[in-house]
């Protein structure tokens, strides 16, 4: 069985997720730890449960989701895992971060590219790799179909979704995302956002406002 465990962290309020199980062996996803305190937290927190880190996740590479990737991947000489399509924004987001006054340590480089299909496997527990862009071009999401969640970084959140005016955004990417990806699984899956609170699939799949967009840009008549 999978336990998570939640951290907020940086001044976006982003949720940073490290997930473990009987083994000790355990991944971290989005490790969004802004300066010295954030950083020294987590990473005192993994040692002192005496858990292992064998993987270093990102659903996306926007500024608030990769500024522990640096710390994580030193400190546990893990090689980062990402989707492709993410690599220019990898490469863009000190840039990003100046715009919102955040200079921290540069991320490294994606080395290993999740797909589609693909498994993280750590201690005696899998994730399934789904690829929902839209809010991000390359962004992922790991879903649990044991311990019936998904941890979806920023597509779907409580009652609203994630931002489309990003670079590489699209509101009908976005859409079709969630409405065919996301909410094809089962109402009780739970939602680990990378902002805010839990929700689950059935709660947002009738009311979300998501619905009111298209899954396809509409064609000029």
């Amino acid at each position: 069985m999978i336990t998570i465990e939640k951290f907020t962290f940086n001044p976006f309020q982003e949720n940073t997720y490290l997930l473990y199980d009987e083994t000790k062996e355990c991944v971290v996803i989005d490790p969004g730890c802004y300066g010295p305190e954030e950083k020294s937290h987590l990473v005192n927190f993994i040692k002192e449960n005496g858990f292992k880190p064998v993987k270093l996740l990102n659903t996306h590479c926007h500024i608030d989701h990769i500024q522990g990737n640096y710390i994580i991947s030193k400190e546990f000489n893990l090689k980062l895992e990402a989707n492709k399509l993410e690599v220019p924004v990898l490469e863009q987001s000190p840039t990003w971060g100046l715009q919102y006054g955040i200079k921290g340590d540069l991320s490294p480089e994606i080395e290993v590219f999740l797909n589609e299909g693909d498994q993280v496997k750590f201690g005696n527990s899998i994730l399934d790799v789904i690829f929902v862009p839209g809010h991000s071009p390359g962004h992922i999401a790991f879903i649990s179909h044991e311990d019936k969640f998904i941890i979806n970084g920023d597509v779907l959140f409580k009652g609203s979704f994630g931002r489309y005016d990003l670079p590489g955004g699209n509101v009908y990417t976005l859409s079709k995302s969630i409405q065919e990806k996301l909410f094809s699984l089962p109402d009780e899956y739970l939602i680990y956002a990378g902002h805010m609170g839990e929700t689950t699939i059935g709660a947002e799949k009738n009311t979300n406002p998501i619905l009111q967009y298209p899954k396809e840009a509409p064609t000029n008549s």
